[in-house]
């Protein structure tokens, strides 16, 4: 494994970060890892070097957050680098569940770590932007989150580049804590991130760690088998984004291609790919799998040829953006 710093904060983190989106309970998604084979996950990823988490309130309700501490409450703590995030309602019944009002932050992130078993949690991240709450809100609650010791950074999550770059004004025209992070959609197959937003994190020196990295499975096999498995026939995320579209079925076959000279997986060319971009810390990696973790810490040490990446990038074209909602 790999590691780096996560922006500026200082923080060393692996450049594979285990999203946890997959695991917690398959009552809440089909293709979602019960417990037991969750616990796998964390525990493999442990062992092949990994020591950063992202999970969120609303994966599996919760449940993914608690598998996820149960399993760290087994190591040492002080190794590990662990985010969540908030924004999406947690309680049809309970319209203060969701959103980035000072109530809902303060109450979820109190959840949020009692489920995982923390007192403080590395990085909290706004999960979406709210239009219905002042962004100074939601800042003087986050800062107040790391100023209470509840948070050591704060992030952000899918947004356009304007609204990330006001946040980052407001949090320094009022002295608050401002984001350290970046999570966007961000992949071989959806790179409209780079025509605003990576270059606003480049320059203000904000960490990124994309999530979907392997376009929600297409990258990792041939676009025409995509639709056969489990998750390409039920994840509804699935299909709401363009990856086959803007040159995306040319894209796909050239993964393919490069990973048969390469002796690799379309996922670990695919991955590669994303570790080689200047703005990328650590790219979120959700697997149902322990073959495929490997698969993908393995990644970490493939050097694409420049040209191969020109290669891979050439046949890209303006997509819709994607992953805001």
């Amino acid at each position: 494994m790999e590691y780096t710093t996560l922006g500026s904060t200082g923080t060393t983190v692996s450049r594979i970060c285990l999203g946890c989106m997959s695991f917690g309970t398959s009552d809440w998604r089909e293709w979602v890892l019960d417990e037991e084979e969750g616990r796998e996950l964390v525990e493999r990823a442990i062992d092949l070097g990994i020591d950063f988490f992202d999970t969120a309130n609303m994966y599996s309700n919760g449940e993914s957050e608690r598998v996820l501490g149960d399993v760290l409450a087994e190591y040492d703590r002080d190794r590990q680098v662990v985010a969540t995030k908030c924004y999406f309602q947690m309680d049809e019944d309970n319209p203060n569940s969701g959103g980035l009002s000072r109530k809902a932050i303060e109450q979820e992130l109190a959840n949020s770590l009692d489920r995982l078993g923390m007192e403080t949690v590395d990085l909290y991240q706004i999960h979406r932007w709210d239009g219905e709450t002042p962004i100074e809100e939601t800042l003087r609650a986050l800062d107040d989150a790391v100023r209470r010791g509840r948070a050591r950074y704060v992030g952000g999550s899918s947004m356009w580049a304007y609204q990330f770059a006001e946040a980052l004004h407001t949090s320094d025209r009022l002295g608050l804590e401002r984001f350290q992070t970046m999570q966007n959609h961000y992949n071989l197959v959806y790179r409209e991130e780079e025509r605003e937003m990576l270059p606003l994190c480049e320059r203000g020196g904000i960490g990124v760690m994309p999530w979907s990295p392997l376009a929600r499975g297409y990258l990792a096999r041939p676009h025409e088998e995509f639709r056969s498995t489990t998750r390409g026939e039920t994840d509804t995320y699935a299909h709401e984004h363009p990856y086959a579209e803007g040159g995306g079925e040319e894209i796909n076959e050239r993964v393919e291609e490069l990973a048969e000279e390469y002796d690799a997986s379309m996922a670990q060319i695919a991955l590669a790919w994303l570790l080689e971009q200047d703005a990328v810390d650590a790219p979120i990696v959700g697997t149902t799998s322990v073959e495929h973790l490997e698969e993908a810490v393995e990644a970490v040490e493939l050097d694409l040829d420049d040209s191969d990446v020109e290669w891979l990038e050439e046949p890209y074209e303006p997509v819709p953006v994607s992953g805001h909602e």
